[in-house]
């Protein structure tokens, strides 16, 4: 099996509210998916369904091939879920807490919980409850690590860690899902860290998706063009050439996938009196606000 989950023109509804219609995509198996977009634009509605918690109003999601409404305990035992807040059992100490987990997973592997609790400097003895966020989460994905799943779940993974935690931990995420060729679907607020760890993304806005695509190819071909103008009143259409735009202080910023010379056609056309146009590439951070807009 190619992929590991295969979502089917899903669609959901909060009331009268539609967060997204006719949703497709698949997460192949050995891939990181990221899954970007502002707030309440569909990203852990979409981990809700994928984990059964949530029935979607419309279509369906498979994960290895089963819908995830009506997972088999074999197919859960194959998946390790992280939502976003980390609840655990505050009274427990950091190995109490895997001593009571481990029962439950015949493949359980210790040694991979206790070398990402000693990476991180967390004392075996240190109670969950004086834990701070970033701790906390980084125990629960010890947990799941230990789980030794195929498929991975993760709803805003790094909350909560300080930058050096966080850079460690991602570091040592992609380099545990290559070698042991997992699956991860993850999604996350900081996309500095997206850029290092997932292999394609998928950005969302409100009501729709905006692209879906290998991180790398969104990179090399999405872009932002700049120039002076006369006026800041300027209104361009958006359309599959011009994704998104704006005007500051007698500057435009066009993002684009398209080529130098188209922008500077269709802006020819338009009449607007411009300076020289140059072309800049994007880390994935800019790139996102571009295509999503500021606001």
């Amino acid at each position: 099996m190619d992929n590991i989950i295969e979502c089917n023109n899903l669609t959901h509804y909060y009331g009268n509210r539609c967060i997204y219609k006719d949703l497709n995509f698949e997460v192949k198996r050995g891939s990181i998916l990221g899954l970007l977009g502002k707030n309440g634009t569909g990203k852990t509605t979409t981990i809700n369904i994928l984990n059964g918690y949530l029935k979607p109003t419309a279509g369906n999601c498979k994960i290895f091939g089963e819908n995830s409404q009506r997972l088999s305990a074999d197919t859960k035992r194959r998946i390790g879920f992280l939502l976003e807040g980390h609840i655990q059992y505050g009274f427990m100490n950091v190995t109490q807490i895997e001593k009571f987990f481990k029962p439950f997973y015949p493949g359980w592997k210790s040694d991979a919980y206790f070398e990402l609790m000693n990476k991180l400097k967390i004392a075996p003895r240190q109670k969950i409850s004086t834990m701070s966020c970033g701790q906390r989460s980084q125990v629960a994905l010890g947990l799941i690590l230990a789980q030794d799943p195929e498929l991975m779940i993760l709803d805003d993974f790094s909350m909560g860690l300080d930058p050096g935690y966080r850079r460690l931990f991602i570091e040592y995420l992609k380099e545990w899902a290559s070698s042991q060729n997992k699956t991860i679907f993850t999604t996350s607020h900081i996309i500095q860290d997206m850029e290092i760890l997932i292999d394609d993304c998928m950005i969302m806005d409100y009501g729709k998706l905006l692209i879906s695509m290998p991180t790398q190819e969104f990179l090399n071909s999405f872009r932002e063009f700049k120039c002076t103008v006369d006026k800041n009143n300027i209104e361009l259409e958006k359309n599959n050439l011009i994704r998104n735009y704006e005007v500051q202080h007698g500057k435009l910023s066009i993002y684009s996938f398209g080529k130098q010379d188209e922008i500077t056609q269709y802006i020819n056309n338009l009449g607007i009196n411009h300076g020289d146009i140059t072309e800049s590439k994007l880390s994935l951070e800019d790139a996102f606000i571009g295509l999503t807009g500021k606001y």
